[in-house]
């Protein structure tokens, strides 16, 4: 499996080997020992989630409070997504930045984002399909969420698509409220959570 750390900071994209014959194809989207290599601790899964989207729905941009957060190994099931994270890390240096990633059942290929990132995807057609290894479960007060339409972020949805958004996603703050209400995780906070998780590797 390859792998290649993002430009956020906190991110990194796998990329596995397909083997398809006559009946279809075969892939491993998550392999303990390349995440390990990559990110340098191994991936507590407490949650597993999954999601179909018609194309065109835009899920995100979803966070959690740090600590603990909620780290996210990510891949498509189904289809095809523009999936999308986000640097909302007060003081990070790429804090308001983004990254974006084709992710298509075919590829298998799947991202991982480090507890403190947002998290975003545009479904690029119908039934598509995620799949989300999450490190901690769901947990509603600690749940937050900025806009995925913020100007400020400029996120890259293609403009041939008809976007849709659930009411919460399309009523939550931009990115410039949610750190002036305090809703932002830091950098700080992010670091001493990578330290913990190095620290038991």
């Amino acid at each position: 499996m390859k792998s290649r750390e993002l430009p956020v900071a906190g991110a990194w994209e796998f990329e596995p080997p397909v083997f398809p014959d006559d009946r279809g194809h075969f892939v491993a989207p998550f392999q303990a020992e390349a995440f390990v290599e990559a990110v340098g601790h191994s991936l507590t899964v407490a949650q597993t989630n999954h999601s179909v989207s018609r194309r065109g729905v835009v899920r995100g941009v979803h966070f959690a409070d740090v600590p603990p957060g909620q780290a996210k190994y990510v891949y498509c099931a189904n289809g095809s997504l523009l999936d999308v994270i986000v640097d909302v890390r007060t003081d990070s240096p790429t804090f308001g930045q983004h990254t974006a990633v084709l992710l298509e059942a075919r590829r298998g290929n799947a991202v991982y984002l480090s507890e403190g990132l947002g998290h975003a995807f545009v479904a690029l057609d119908d039934d598509t399909a995620m799949v989300y290894l999450c490190s901690t479960g769901y947990n509603p007060t600690g749940e937050r969420g900025v806009n995925p339409l913020d100007p400020a972020l400029a996120l890259p949805w293609p403009a041939e698509l008809d976007l849709v958004l659930s009411d919460k996603d399309r009523d939550a703050p931009t990115l410039e409220q949610a750190r002036a209400a305090g809703e932002l995780p830091t950098m700080a906070a992010c670091a001493q959570r990578r330290s913990d998780l190095l620290d038991r590797a």
